[in-house]
């Protein structure tokens, strides 16, 4: 690189001196050299002579103007080029126009990076074309404008310049493009006479970063001489913009005993500034660090990538040890590459530092008591536990076993989730008689496992001591219930059963008398003394309070404590059915026209109150019939139902009709019971049964009996 640089320099030094040779055998009109590389600066001063430009017409050079392309720069008479002001940017090439009365010429000056000088020759000389400026004469000149963004007011502000190297009169420059012509239009305008270019307002680079315009010369009617040429302005870049962090909150965790340098998260930040300028490098520093114990200093932030990570040893990332598990950090992020000048923006981030199970849970005394009455389930006593970890999590938890004491299972602990206490309960009654004391074994855990250098001790077992209280339990019955089979309608005063009950509290020696509590028909006593439950009443099988053929009483056992203790028996007595009911008839009315044609009056049906084989088949038959001929018959269906037939229509009248039931019961029982028929006037489908009539087969029996009374005594 070092040669390439050596040959490029003694290659523009032989141009320079053949350049001077030349002017002494013959005068060429122009600049004696046209391109021109120079290092760019930190920045150009006002005044400061950037470099010296020759240029000669071969005719006194009389009436001499430049034109520099940076209004931030000229050309003085001498052909030195200065700067008009402090310039940090100038952009990457400046031309100038060079205008006598006998010629006119143009130079170019590349502006080149510290890296690109030291670059191949061939970049360098490839730089030009990569500008897009062409090598051949042009018309019109547009190099690229660059306008720093949030410049205050006075406006418009000259940013520019346009040049035409012909002269033509009456032309004029026109602007067109996205800034003038079009939306948002009026941001820029051209002087139509020398081509300065002028903004008109504040530009913001985060809005709109580059514009593409159009500049032409056109003659006085609009028509376009030459052009269009593109002309393109970029936004420099200000820092205006103040880092944000824009995807908080930020919360991170960290085991405990983490080793240092344990990542616990990352913070970043967004500054809308131009990213490829320190306007938008950022830095990041921890600003405050809230507690401070037990080190002010427990974190650090990579200030290029925004990692927080822990930097105190693992032993002073105790939880349990520390003020508060919680740690907040105030973030800043500087611009500018974390310069004082570099703007700032905050955010807070929360650092939890996450318990592990590093403490086995301890019992706070190694022996509890506990007093039950025996009989009775519930919780009898709450063990207690000291855990150092986090509440919130399993390494506190705690899970609590019965591990020795418990082989029938009356026992269960479960752990109350808000306080951690182990409740102790009995779920299976005890017993006095059988065992006064119980001694438990009770073993407590963690719901997640211990770390692997740390074991459940001996504080981690605890003994649980039972004593259970005697209490006057009352009475029981044996069987309970009870259930005997009886026939109903015993005599009065009939023996049931005799029923034993023994009391629990065999140390205690009480008696025992009996009482009836439940009767619902009031159809049985007991003897207090020996409990022999008898009859006092008939025993009925279809009385209401027997339900499915059982009978159902309740009696009380009552010992002699105090105060007395009672127990409850019951009794079921399945009851046998004897024919003991008639059977019944329905219906008992019927209706018929006294000119129907179908003469089967009803279908009758008989029920029984008593069970099979005391029902059906029921007999149906019409008692003796009276006068000369039958008006009716019965004839039987089935088991349960009969139909009554008219032999003949019959006059309006009401008539009843004796008709007898028999069971099939041992002995059977019979019932007769009147069917009511009523023969009624039918006319247009009305039935007309109004009893104008006498009772025609009753007062037809009672005149022949008067009759006959009356020739008796005739006689």
């Amino acid at each position: 690189k070092e040669w390439m640089l050596k040959v490029y320099f003694c290659f523009f030094s032989l141009q320079v001196l053949l350049l001077a040779c030349a002017e002494d055998l013959e005068c060429v009109p122009g600049f004696q050299q046209k391109v021109f590389y120079i290092e760019k600066p930190s920045e150009f001063t006002e005044d400061q002579l950037v470099l010296n430009l020759k240029f000669d017409d071969c005719k006194g050079n009389n009436k001499l103007n430049f034109e520099v392309s940076n209004p931030d720069f000229t050309v003085e008479l001498d052909g030195n080029l200065v700067a008009r002001k402090n310039v940090s940017e100038a952009g990457r090439a400046l031309f100038v126009h060079a205008r006598s009365e006998h010629a006119e010429d143009m130079a170019e000056i590349f502006i080149l990076e510290a890296n690109e000088k030291r670059g191949a020759l061939k970049e360098i000389l490839k730089l030009e074309g990569n500008l897009g400026i062409p090598r051949q004469k042009r018309a019109i000149l547009a190099t690229p404008i660059l306008i720093p963004e949030s410049q205050r007011p006075p406006f418009p502000r000259l940013v520019g310049k346009v040049i035409r190297s012909e002269g033509t009169e009456g032309a004029k420059f026109r602007l067109s493009g996205k800034g003038v012509d079009q939306d948002p239009k009026g941001i820029f305008r051209i002087n139509e006479m020398n081509g300065d270019v002028s903004v008109t307002r504040t530009l913001d680079r985060e809005e709109i970063a580059n514009y593409e315009l159009e500049v032409e010369v056109v003659d006085m009617n609009g028509k376009t001489i030459d052009g269009p040429v593109r002309l393109d302005i970029s936004v420099i870049d200000q820092n205006d913009n103040r880092p944000m962090f824009k995807e908080g909150p930020y919360v991170g965790h960290v085991m405990e005993g983490s080793a240092t340098g344990t990542t616990v998260m990352r913070v970043a930040a967004f500054d809308a500034d131009d990213a490829g300028t320190d306007n938008a490098l950022l830095r990041y520093n921890i600003l405050k660090q809230t507690p401070t114990k037990p080190s002010p200093n427990m974190f650090y932030i990579d200030p290029e990538k925004g990692d927080i990570v822990t930097v105190v040893s693992p032993a002073l990332l105790d939880r349990e040890t520390m003020e508060s598990p919680k740690y907040e950090l105030v973030i800043e992020a500087k611009d500018m590459g974390g310069k004082d000048v570099g703007l700032t923006g905050t955010a807070t981030a929360t650092i939890l530092i996450d318990d592990k199970n590093d403490h086995a849970p301890e019992f706070t005394k190694k022996e509890f008591q506990a007093t039950v009455k025996e009989g009775v389930t519930g919780v009898i006593v709450n063990l207690t536990v000291g855990d150092r970890d986090d509440p919130a999590t399993g390494a506190w938890r705690a899970v609590y076993s019965i591990i020795n004491g418990n082989p029938g299972q009356s026992f269960e602990i479960h752990t109350n989730p808000q306080t951690n206490e182990g409740m102790l309960s009995v779920v299976k009654p005890l017993d006095y008689e059988i065992s006064a004391f119980h001694t438990l074994l009770i073993k407590v855990e963690n719901e997640d496992p211990l770390i692997p250098d740390i074991a459940y001790g001996p504080s981690s077992t605890a003994t649980v001591q039972i004593t259970v209280e005697d209490v006057n339990e009352g009475p029981v019955f044996h069987p309970n219930p009870m259930a005997v089979t009886k026939q109903e309608n015993i005599p009065v005063g009939s023996v049931v059963l005799t029923v034993n009950a023994t009391d629990p509290d065999t140390l205690q020696h009480q008696t025992i008398r009996y009482s009836v509590y439940k009767d619902p028909a009031g159809w049985l006593e007991i003897n207090p003394a020996n409990g022999t439950v008898g009859t006092t009443a008939v025993l009925d099988r279809e009385s209401p309070f027997v339900h499915n053929n059982v009978y159902t009483a309740l009696f009380l056992a009552i010992d002699s404590g105090n105060p007395p203790a009672t127990g409850t028996g019951t009794l079921h007595i399945t009851l046998e059915d004897v024919n003991d009911n008639v059977p019944s008839l329905y219906p008992t009315l019927a209706k018929v026209c006294d000119d129907a044609k179908d003469l089967r009056v009803v279908v009758l049906g008989a029920s029984d109150k008593d069970l099979h084989p005391n029902t059906d088949p029921f007999k149906f038959e019409l008692s003796k019939q009276s006068g000369p001929e039958k008006l009716w018959r019965i004839n039987r269906l089935n088991n349960t139902h009969a139909q009554v037939i008219l032999l003949q229509n019959l006059k309006k009248a009401n008539y009843n009709i004796p008709i007898s039931v028999t069971d099939s019961g041992k002995p059977p029982l019979t019932n007769t019971t009147e069917l009511r028929l009523q023969v009624c006037t039918c006319k247009k489908s009305k039935m007309d049964c109004s009893a104008s009539d006498a009772l025609h087969i009753s007062l037809t029996l009672i005149l022949l009996s008067l009759l006959a009374l009356f020739c008796k005594s005739c006689a």
